[in-house]
């Protein structure tokens, strides 16, 4: 994802994160070649806890056993837990590379914007008036797409990240703004923001970007939220002009209670539907799921659901991330984690093979889900 900017700044590299996941020994699907990277097949999200010192303390020190037990994609965004998911990032990322437990180049650094980390009044001061920020480009108290304010976040997000580069920088939960405003300006704003983030790929300050979404890619077309994954790519395309798009990822829930992504085809490629897992792929963009264990609300298995994905795991969590990260097309499977014994948990899951896609594909056709 480094290879069509202008600028040399360290961050996830070809030749880095193959050289992390080469650390672990990795067996088949462990770890994912997507982008010109090299994914685990599990990600540590953060974005679940209590805007205090003691769950900042235990996100730094999860983030660092994650990365430790073969973990290399961390994922964040400027608004969890009022803005300090990022700085507990950012300190576990000091000790890290202190320590020489990990390189820069090995690990793979996402975070978001969109959502407001602070008040509405906080922006309205701070913001609106300023860069050509209006009024109206808040929506609903409190998200915001506006090139200027994506550009600042960014600046803001490498400070708390204590980093140079973000290696995938997301637009949180687009269709957040298409509950407020039609489809043409909501197009109007992508494209513009999209162009912004062409311009800090140019400068080096990040590696890719995408789309970060919660019902967008799982909703039906014409449904008011709505975003067709072509469709944003197609407005990339022209942002960037004659050079190659830095639009190479995009994020939606999948797990086993929502297993739309990959069941349900929502997404126009010519003249067929298909789910938003496969449009993305068809696209060549990687493709992170969120929730993969239902936020820790994972119903109790079945009999044949225990024995597809696994009777020697020793819970259903277990079972449930081992379904998500298998998902045929998906790249990485993120869960939030903090308490020693739940990384743990998460990185046995991630040390083991997932399932294969035959397996996974058949397990889908015989099992209800």
């Amino acid at each position: 994802m480094t290879k069509n900017t202008n600028v040399t700044v360290e961050g996830a590299t070809t030749e880095g994160t193959a050289r992390f996941a080469d650390r672990f020994k990795p067996k088949p699907g462990q770890y994912r070649n997507v982008s010109d990277l090299t994914w685990s097949s599990i990600g540590i999200g953060t974005y679940l806890g209590n805007a205090d010192d003691k769950t900042d303390a235990d996100v730094t020190n999860a983030v660092r056993a994650a990365v430790n037990g073969g973990i290399n994609v961390i994922d964040t965004a400027a608004n969890y837990r009022r803005g300090r998911g990022e700085a507990s990032i950012g300190r576990a990322l000091k000790e890290i590379f202190e320590a020489g437990e990990a390189k820069r180049d090995e690990l793979i650094i996402c975070t978001k914007a969109g959502y407001l980390p602070t008040p509405p009044d906080a922006f309205k001061e701070t913001y609106l008036g300023h860069d050509g920020i209006a009024e109206s480009d808040l929506v609903g108290g409190n998200h915001c797409i506006h090139p200027s304010y994506i550009r600042d976040r960014i600046s803001k997000s490498l400070d708390a990240l204590g980093i140079d580069k973000i290696d995938v920088f997301y637009i949180h939960n687009p269709e957040a703004q298409l509950a407020h405003i039609e489809r043409g300006e909501f197009d109007a704003r992508l494209s513009a923001a999209f162009e912004a983030l062409e311009q800090e790929a140019d400068a080096g300050r990040i590696g890719c970007y995408g789309l970060a979404t919660w019902r967008a890619f799982r909703a039906s077309p014409g449904e008011k939220g709505y975003i067709s994954i072509a469709g944003a790519k197609a407005l990339a395309k022209r942002a960037a002009g004659e050079k190659a798009d830095r639009f190479l990822c995009v994020q939606m829930p999948l797990s086993i209670t929502m297993p739309e992504a990959i069941q349900r085809p929502t997404q126009w490629m010519g003249e067929a539907t298909v789910p938003a897992v496969a449009a993305a792929r068809i696209l060549g963009l990687a493709v992170v799921g969120s929730g993969s264990i239902g936020q820790g609300k994972v119903p109790t298995m079945n009999e044949s659901l225990v024995k597809w994905l696994g009777e020697d795991f020793p819970d259903d969590n277990q079972r449930a991330l081992q379904f998500s990260r298998s998902a045929s097309g998906l790249t990485t499977a993120l869960v939030g984690m903090k308490q020693p014994d739940h990384v743990a948990a998460n990185l046995e899951v991630q040390s083991r093979a997932p399932l294969s896609r035959a397996v996974f594909e058949l397990m889908f056709r015989k099992t209800p889900v």
